[in-house]
C-alpha cells in the first residue's frame, strides 16, 4: 500500500482521485506538473494536497512545503477544511500537517479590526510600516529603551501606572477575534510629554514580537519569536492567527511572516507568488524548488497574472511625485539663489539633500531634470486627453457627469509600433537616460523626504521612476501602452476640468503573461495546476508557458482529464441552436428583433421549471432587458444583479437562495457566474445567453488579440474564445455540485451546438453530453427531468 493513502483524509478515494494523487507524486519526483480538467466532484483539492503532503513528508525528496493559489476565496476556504479533514483522520502516531492562510495587514492588524486607533483600510499600510519603524528606532542601536519595556510600558499605560504610579480599575483592553489583548484601545507613547514631538506613537504587538526575536549574531530565526508551538497547531486560518498572536500580546503579521517557511501547507492566492512587489517583500523564500506548487482555478491564471505584471501610473501620482522632487530640490536651488526655502518640516534640509546625493548615484541636476520630464509628461496627458474628448464628445466640459470610462491608445493596437508617448518624448529632447534614472532618482527622492520628515511611508516618486523604467524597457508587441479614463468625481478640481470627472492613468499592459507564468512555475519543485475548465489543454499549456518548460527545460508535463461521474438521471444538459446571440443579430436591449424574441421564448421555458434558475448575459444591460422581458411572462420573482459592491452581492445571493423558486439573472462578468456554492437544492438550472467574448472593438483587446497572434498563430482562438467558452462552462457547472444534486444546464447560441466557421463545440467536453437542440424542441427536452426535480423540492 502507498504511503499516500495514510495521508489521504476520507476512507477511499475515488478511482480518478487514485490517477490524480499518484500521477502527481510520480510527475513531481521528476520535477514536473500534472495539468487536471477534474469537475466537480472530483475530489481536486483532496488530491493536490494528498499528493503534496505525501511528497513533503518523504524524506527521499527535496519538497519541504505545499504552497497552494486560488483566485476564489470560496476554494480557499475548501483548502482549510480538506486539511483539518486530513489532520481529523491522520494515523494516531502521525504529526498533524502544519498549515497557514496568507493575509494581508488589513485583515490581522488588531487596530486595524476593529477601527481603533485611527487606523483603517485606508491606511493600514502607511500606519503600519511608519510604528514599525518607530518602535525600531526607539529600541534600535543606540535605541532609548527596549523592546520589553515599551510592551510593558503600553500595559501599564492601559492599567494607569504610567502616571500615577497605581492600578485603575477602569482601564479598557482592545479585544479583537474573541481574545482580550494586553493594550489599550489608543497606541501607546513614548516620551517625556514635554516638546510637540516628544512624544512617540509605537505599536506595543509588534514592541512585543521584536522582543521575543532571538539575539543578532545567535543561530536562531524569526520562529523562535512566535510565543506558541505553531507546528503542532495544526491548520491555523486568519481568524485563529489573529486569536493566538494577540492573546500573547504579539504581532499577527510578524508572526505571518516568521513562521512562512515552517509550515508544511501555506494557502494563497495568485499575489503571493506572481506580484513582483509581493513576492520581493513578503514571500520570496517561498519560490524555490523545495515547494510543490498547486494553481487552483488554473482558468484563470493567464488573466490574473496578466493583470499582476501589467503596471501603470495614475496622473495624480505623477503629481504627488512633481511636489515630492520639487520640495527635494527647493532648498539647494534657493540657497544657491540666496534665498530661504519655505515650507518648514514640508521642505528637505540643503545639507540633508546634499548628503544623500553624495552617498548616491543621483546627481542635483538628475533631480531636476527628472521634475521637468514629469512636469511635461503631465502637461502632455493633459494636451491628449482634452483633444480626445474635444475629437469624442463636443461639448463635453458642460456636460462632466455624462463621461464614462474610456481608453485612449498610444499606438495602433493591431500594429505594434513605437508608441505616441515616448516618440514625443524624444521629440522634446528626452533621452533613454531620462527614462532609465528616473527608478534610481525617485529612490533618493524618498530617502531624502523619510529622514527629513522621520516618517518612513509610500511615496510616489519611486512609483513614477519604476514606471519610467518599465516604460522605456519593455517591448512594443508583447506590451501595449495607453491612457486609461475611469469615471470618478473630484469638486477641488475647476468646473471645465476633465481631472473633475476623471482619473487618468498611464497604463502598461503586459500582453503576452506566458514568460511571466512559465519563469515563476520554473522556480518551483513541480505542481499541480487545476480546474474544471481547462479544455483545450494544449492551448493552456502554451499560454502559461507550460509547453515550454517540457521543451526547453526537459521537466514533464502531464496531462489528466476526469468527467461528471454523478448520477447521469440527475441531470440533463442541452446546447440549443438559437440563432448567434451576437450584436449584429440582437441590436440593442429593447430592439425587438427575432433573435430576441427566440431567446426571450427559451428563457421563459427554461425559467418555468421548478426551483431557482440562473441566467448568465453578456452584460448587465442586457440582464436589465431580459428580466422586464421575464416579469411580464412568468410567475416566479425576478431577481436582477447590478454591478456592485460585495455586501450587496451577498445580499442578493442570501434573497435568492430563500424561499420559494426564482429567477436571477446577471452578467456573465459578474460574481454570481464562477466560485459561488449553489449545492443542494439552491439551483435547478443555469442558462448561458451567446459565447461571453469580451468587447473586441476595446483597444486593449485588439492589441492583446495582435500580440497572440505573433505568439500562438491565432490570437482570436486563444485571447477572446476559448476563455469565453470556459467562463460559459464556468456558469453552467454551477448547478450540479454534489451525487444528490439535480438540474439543468443549457447553453443558448447556435456556435455550441452546430459545426460552423465560427463554432465553439470542440471547446465543450468530449463526452458530448451538451444535446444539440432546436428551440421548439427544448421544452420536450425539459419534461424528461421536471419530475425529478420536482420530487427533490
Amino acid at each position: 500500500m502507498t504511503t499516500w493513502r495514510s495521508t489521504f483524509g476520507h476512507e477511499e478515494p475515488y478511482d480518478e482521485q487514485v490517477d490524480g494523487i499518484e500521477t502527481a507524486i510520480e510527475t513531481a519526483r521528476d520535477s514536473g506538473y500534472t495539468v487536471i480538467e477534474g469537475a466537480c466532484g472530483t475530489g481536486k483539492t483532496m488530491i493536490a494536497l494528498t499528493a503534496g503532503i505525501d511528497l513533503v513528508r518523504d524524506p527521499d525528496t527535496d519538497y519541504e512545503r505545499v504552497f497552494v493559489l486560488t483566485s476564489v476565496k470560496q476554494q480557499l476556504r475548501q483548502f482549510e477544511a480538506d486539511l483539518e479533514t486530513i489532520n481529523a483522520n491522520l494515523p494516531a502516531d502521525a504529526d498533524p500537517v502544519s498549515g497557514l492562510t496568507l493575509v494581508g495587514k488589513a485583515d490581522v492588524c488588531p487596530y486595524n479590526r476593529e477601527g481603533a486607533a485611527g487606523i483603517d483600510d485606508g491606511n493600514v499600510y502607511d500606519r503600519c510600516e511608519t510604528l514599525r519603524d518607530r518602535t525600531r528606532d526607539l529600541v534600535g542601536e543606540g535605541g532609548e529603551t527596549t523592546a520589553g519595556s515599551l510592551a510593558a510600558r503600553a500595559r501599564s499605560q492601559q492599567i494607569g501606572l504610567a502616571d500615577s504610579g497605581a492600578r485603575d480599575s477602569g482601564g479598557r483592553f482592545l479585544e479583537t477575534a474573541g481574545e482580550p489583548t494586553p493594550y489599550p484601545p489608543d497606541l501607546p507613547t513614548y516620551g517625556d510629554g514635554g516638546p510637540v514631538g516628544a512624544e512617540t506613537e509605537y505599536c506595543p504587538f509588534y514592541a512585543r514580537y521584536l522582543e521575543d526575536l532571538p539575539d543578532k549574531g545567535s543561530d536562531g530565526d524569526a520562529a523562535e519569536a512566535v510565543p506558541y508551538d505553531f507546528t503542532d497547531a495544526g491548520m491555523v486560518t486568519p481568524e485563529d492567527l489573529v486569536a493566538l498572536s494577540v492573546r500573547h500580546g504579539t504581532c499577527p503579521h510578524s508572526v505571518m511572516g516568521a513562521v512562512l517557511g515552517h509550515v508544511e501547507v501555506v494557502v494563497g492566492n495568485y499575489y503571493h507568488a506572481f506580484d513582483p512587489r509581493t513576492t520581493g517583500t513578503f514571500t520570496g523564500a517561498l519560490l524555490d524548488d523545495s515547494t510543490f506548487v498547486v494553481c487552483d482555478e488554473a482558468h484563470m491564471l493567464e488573466p490574473r497574472v496578466r493583470d499582476l505584471v501589467s503596471d501603470g501610473v495614475a496622473d495624480t501620482t505623477l503629481r504627488d511625485a512633481e511636489t515630492e522632487l520639487s520640495r527635494v530640490i527647493q532648498p539647494v536651488k534657493f540657497e544657491r539663489e540666496g534665498r530661504t526655502a519655505q515650507g518648514g518640516s514640508k521642505t528637505a534640509d540643503a545639507d540633508l539633500v546634499r548628503t544623500e546625493l553624495n552617498d548616491s548615484d543621483v546627481s542635483y541636476d538628475e533631480l531636476v531634470r527628472t521634475l521637468e520630464f514629469v512636469q511635461d509628461l503631465r502637461d502632455e496627458l493633459d494636451r491628449r486627453v482634452t483633444a480626445h474628448l474635444d475629437r469624442k464628445q463636443r461639448g463635453w466640459q458642460s456636460n462632466l457627469t455624462d463621461l464614462r470610462d474610456d481608453e485612449i491608445p498610444l499606438r495602433d493596437p493591431a500594429e505594434p509600433a513605437e508608441d505616441e508617448l515616448t516618440t514625443w518624448a524624444r521629440d522634446a529632447g528626452y533621452r533613454d537616460a531620462d527614462w532609465v534614472r528616473a527608478e534610481s532618482v525617485g529612490a533618493v527622492v524618498a530617502r531624502i523626504l523619510n529622514e527629513a520628515e522621520d516618517e518612513d511611508r509610500a511615496r510616489s516618486a519611486p512609483a513614477v521612476g519604476r514606471i519610467f523604467g518599465q516604460w522605456y524597457r519593455c517591448g512594443h508587441t508583447d506590451y501595449f501602452r495607453e491612457i486609461e479614463l475611469e469615471r470618478t468625481w473630484n469638486e477641488t478640481e475647476p468646473a471645465d476640468s476633465w481631472r473633475r470627472a476623471y482619473t487618468a492613468r498611464l497604463a502598461l499592459h503586459n500582453c503576452v503573461p506566458s514568460d511571466a507564468i512559465g519563469e515563476r512555475l520554473a522556480a518551483f519543485g513541480g505542481g499541480i495546476l487545476m480546474s474544471a475548465t481547462l479544455e483545450p489543454i494544449d492551448a493552456f499549456t502554451e499560454v502559461t508557458g507550460l509547453e515550454y518548460l517540457a521543451r526547453a527545460e526537459d521537466r514533464p508535463v502531464v496531462e489528466r482529464r476526469y468527467g461528471l461521474h454523478f448520477p447521469e438521471k440527475n441531470r440533463e444538459s442541452f446546447a440549443v441552436a438559437a440563432p448567434k446571440f451576437t450584436y449584429d443579430n440582437r441590436g440593442h436591449p429593447g430592439d425587438d428583433t427575432p433573435t430576441r424574441r427566440q431567446y426571450a421564448d427559451a428563457i421563459s421555458t427554461i425559467a418555468r421549471v421548478p426551483g431557482n434558475v440562473l441566467v448568465g448575459m453578456p452584460s448587465y444591460a442586457e440582464a436589465e432587458w431580459f428580466a422586464g422581458v421575464l416579469e411580464d411572462r412568468i410567475e416566479k420573482p425576478v431577481l436582477l444583479d447590478a454591478s456592485s459592491d460585495d455586501e450587496t452581492t451577498e445580499s442578493l445571493k442570501s434573497q435568492f437562495f430563500a424561499g420559494e423558486g426564482k429567477v436571477l439573472l446577471t452578467s456573465l462578468r459578474g460574481t454570481l457566474t464562477e466560485g459561488v456554492d449553489y449545492s443542494g437544492d439552491r439551483l435547478s438550472a443555469a442558462v448561458v445567453c451567446g459565447v461571453p467574448i469580451v468587447n473586441t472593438a476595446s483597444p486593449r483587446t485588439k492589441a492583446v488579440r495582435r500580440a497572440y497572434d505573433e505568439e500562438f498563430g491565432d490570437g482570436f482562438e486563444y485571447a477572446l474564445t476559448i476563455p469565453a467558452v470556459r467562463k460559459a462552462r464556468q456558469a453552467v457547472g454551477r448547478v450540479i455540485r454534489s451525487p444528490d444534486d439535480v438540474g439543468v444546464r443549457v447553453l443558448l447560441d447556435e456556435r455550441y451546438a452546430r459545426d460552423s466557421w465560427d463554432s465553439v463545440r470542440e471547446y465543450l467536453p468530449a463526452d458530448g453530453e451538451f444535446q444539440p437542440v432546436s428551440p421548439d424542441m427544448l421544452g420536450m427536452g425539459l419534461e424528461r427531468i421536471r419530475p425529478t426535480l420536482e420530487s427533490k423540492r
